[in-house]
Formats: structure tokens, sequence, C-alpha cells
């Protein structure tokens, strides 16, 4: 079965950065934690969804992807000052990063710099402006359940499909 649209996809891959930083960046395999995401759904980076379109199980492929293609160029507006209050009882630290709510949903927020109650922040995604490579191994393609499909990822064996709205199939 070739990825398409609406397949559930697993893979191993390594991630590094070809241009800035040449050590892996991450590597699936050595986590001994597959991927696995639901082709077609916007699970992934646009470009290595695009690459992996039409390959099987078992096969390995390298895709390089410019920032577009990844997690989007760097956007200096993304860097501002905040009040230290916006932390709470966490204590901000440069190099610290932070889960917030953004506007389009959940984001990744790094403190640049601490000056005294002001706190410099990027919520530029931690991968943003890199040219980024995967070496990738596809260990299965199969047909997404109704519930996966209702939901638009993967779901855990577990899962009870029952508990999702018939209604909400693609």
């Amino acid at each position: 079965m070739s990825i398409a649209a609406h397949l559930v996809v697993t893979l191993h891959y390594v991630l590094t950065d070809v241009l800035k930083d040449p050590r892996v960046l991450d590597d699936s395999a050595a986590r001994n934690q597959p991927l696995e995401y639901l082709h077609g759904h916007d699970n992934i980076v646009p470009g290595l969804e695009r690459a992996l379109a039409g390959h099987r199980a078992g096969d390995e492929t390298s895709v390089t992807l410019s920032p577009a293609e990844a997690y989007g160029e760097r956007d200096e507006a993304l860097v501002r000052e905040v009040g230290r209050e916006a932390f709470g009882a966490a204590e901000p630290t440069p190099g610290s990063r932070f889960q917030t709510e953004g506007e389009a949903g959940p984001q990744v927020v790094t403190v640049l710099a601490v000056d005294g109650n002001k706190v410099t922040v990027d919520t530029n995604h931690p991968l943003a402006g890199r040219t980024l490579r995967y070496d990738v191994r596809i260990v299965g393609v199969r047909d997404a359940t109704r519930a996966e499909l209702a939901k638009g990822h993967p779901l855990a064996p577990d899962v009870d499909a029952s508990s999702v709205e018939d209604s909400k199939v693609l």
C-alpha cells in the first residue's frame, strides 16, 4: 500500500539541520518511538508529507526541506518583551521553554533574556528558519479507522471508537 491521503503512516526518522548545526536534532529510533501520523491531515510539516507520498512500508528516503517547507521562516516580530508576571510562579531563565495558548492554538515560547521585570521571549517555532534534513524509514502504512478520520489523527489502540461521533467522519 502506497502512502496517500487518509492512510496512517508509521515511520522512524533522523532529523538534522544541514546548514547551521550538523548534529542530530532528533532520532525517533534512538528514542524507540516511531512517529505515526494521518497522511493528508496536516499532522507533519508540509514538505515532508509531500515527499513521503507514494512511498511504501520498507522504503527509506532522505529529504532536505527549506524553512518554508518545514517550520517557516523566522519572524522577528515574534520576538517581544513581556512582564515577568506572565510566567506566574515559574522562573523564566534564558533558554527555557514554556507552552502557552496562542491565537492559533498551543505554542512554544522560548525565553531569550531576563532583565529585572522584563522578559524577552520568542514565539517562533524553535526550528523556524532552519534547513532541515529528514532521513526516513517507513515502517508501516495502513487504512485509518473511522474514528481516526473523524479526529484527524491516529488514535491509541485502546481508544474506544464508539465515543467518536459518526457525523464527523470525512
